[in-house]
């Protein structure tokens, strides 16, 4: 293609918002006419059915749900009144309770204010908020944030140990829908354990956010906990960081929520727009579609190309992955959908797998976050009339350039700023992307069975050590693997079983194993 023809290719497939200031450019994605117009009447049945969504339907049948994410920017489109309601008042609730914490109005057991936040969560109920965080808290904010989003007790531990003394000042956000997520539960425990051992009362520092009526919904309000914060079952963990899942955590790092809100409510009446070439989530779905060919033959690697940006890839991995990654379609058939996700930051991975984008496999397709402002303040020059932010801009225009050269795939999403506007409508964007690409593939983008039959299969391996302890303890001698495992009632998982001896014997938990580790067949196992 010529310049001239690229040049109007460019302007045929560029898409600009006037209000956010954002720029979606799909003109270096290959596809042609044909395809576009094959795709119309699926585009035409993919904007039903998110109008369907909006107006309240079971949008996510498996679990007989709907699906309302959007309905928390814009309380209005909530289908009835009390759900409306609920939306208001938590959304008050946040914001009175982030003042009176602010203030010290609100404040620890010994006086004074606050000076961090210790979140436990898991998946959606984290990574929502330590992208947002990243991207937007202020190096020296109201309270700083720390995470803990997994049951490793060395991450615990390390987190723990970063918070030292200031633990007393130390407000403790537990978010889980159901109260009952074992890695959210386990880091809860250790953290109570923590407070304990410094003869301070856990409730009198800690905040729920989870469903009604849950088991951790009763054990705040038994315990007295500082504040409640609902999760409603028609938000999923994975579009909940509009919901006080990441609201609450944003305001109290002095984050403009209320900017957030707007710039997703913004972005959501883009993607509304019923019109392919006029709507920016549906330009996205179409280059996803065309990429993988409908199937996700080929990954999405995420550029941005700024350091705040940082964690946008690891968020839009349980976005895209969890949402699109599927057995099966609405119709029982077996389809094995999905798109992988990846990546870090520009122009970092210039140093590191672009030679492989450029000149390895082509079984991806590329997205560059631009970001068009390099500082709030003026630049020095690097160079005689060049900084380090025109630097930065020319290896993004020159990696993409180079890309395509080798007929590779990309997209580019050029935004003004780092703004709690600008991220709202990023988050919105991306979240309608991913429900019209799952109306294109006839699949349900709101559950989660993979993630479930996981959760079920570590229950089992836990009861399966507890048969193993239950079986050493009453054994008079030692046993082998094999005998083991026949004694517990499980020959078909000796090396599951073995897996659980060696990690009780490598963490001191009473498990002795003699014999010739490189031979588990070998060992002989006993208790102490």
């Amino acid at each position: 293609m010529d310049a001239i023809a690229l040049w109007q290719r460019y302007q045929d497939w560029l898409y600009y918002h006037s209000g956010l200031g954002l720029y979606l450019d799909i003109s270096r994605m290959q596809f042609d006419d044909a395809f576009v117009e094959e795709m119309r009447p699926r585009f035409e049945q993919a904007f039903a059915d998110q109008v369907a969504l909006e107006g309240g339907a079971i949008a996510n049948p498996d679990e007989d749900r709907m699906v309302g994410h959007y309905w928390l920017r814009n309380p209005d489109l909530a289908p009835t009144a009390e759900l409306k309601q609920d939306i208001v008042e938590t959304l008050e609730q946040i914001k009175t309770v982030v003042h009176k914490i602010h203030t010290g109005e609100l404040h620890p057991p010994q006086g004074g204010k606050f000076t961090d936040v210790l979140s436990v969560g898991i998946g959606g109920s984290a990574l929502g908020p330590q992208f947002v965080a990243e991207a937007l808290a202020d190096p020296n904010p109201p309270l700083r944030m720390h995470f803990i989003d997994n049951t490793d007790p060395t991450g615990i531990d390390r987190v723990l140990e970063r918070l030292g003394d200031r633990l007393i000042s130390t407000l403790v956000i537990t978010t889980s829908k159901s109260g009952g997520t074992p890695e959210t539960r386990n880091g809860m425990m250790e953290v109570h354990h923590a407070y304990q051992a410094r003869g301070l009362e856990f409730s009198r520092y800690a905040i729920a956010v989870t469903g009604h009526g849950s088991t951790l919904d009763q054990l705040a309000k038994s315990e007295g906990w500082l504040a409640t914060f609902p999760m409603h079952d028609w938000v999923g963990g994975r579009t909940s960081e509009m919901s006080a899942v990441g609201l609450l955590p944003a305001a109290l790092q002095g984050i403009d929520i209320q900017a957030m809100l707007d710039g997703a409510a913004e972005m959501d009446a883009a993607t509304r727009v019923p019109t392919l070439e006029k709507n920016p989530a549906a330009l996205l779905a179409l280059s996803w579609h065309y990429a993988g060919n409908g199937k996700g033959d080929k990954d999405m690697v995420m550029l941005p190309y700024k350091d705040s940006l940082l964690l946008f890839s690891r968020y839009l991995q349980q976005l895209v992955m969890e949402s699109l990654g599927k057995a099966t379609d609405l119709d029982g058939n077996t389809v094995h959908q999905g798109i992988a996700v990846y990546g870090n930051k520009g122009s970092t991975d210039q140093h590191a797998y672009v030679q492989q984008l450029r000149d390895g496999v082509p079984n991806f397709f590329v997205t560059f976050i631009e970001v068009l402002g390099d500082r709030s303040g003026p630049s020095i020059e690097v160079e005689p009339g060049v900084t380090s932010g025109d630097y930065l801009s020319g290896l993004l225009q020159g990696t993409r350039q180079a890309l395509f050269e080798n007929q590779r795939d990309s997209i580019t999403v050029t935004i003004p700023a780092v703004t709690p506007q600008i991220v709202g409508a990023l988050i919105a964007l991306y979240e309608r992307a991913v429900g019209i690409y799952a109306s294109l593939v006839n699949i349900n983008a709101y559950h989660q069975p993979g993630v479930e039959a996981g959760k079920k299969a570590a229950a089992g391996v836990l009861s399966l050590q507890q048969q193993v302890v239950k079986t050493l303890a009453a054994a008079k001698q030692p046993l082998s693997l094999k005998t083991l495992a026949d004694q517990v009632g499980a020959p078909d998982q000796i090396e599951t079983i073995y897996r659980i001896v060696r990690h009780l014997h490598a963490n001191q938990r009473g498990v002795v194993l003699k014999g010739d580790l490189a031979r588990p067949s070998s060992l002989a196992i006993a208790l102490e």
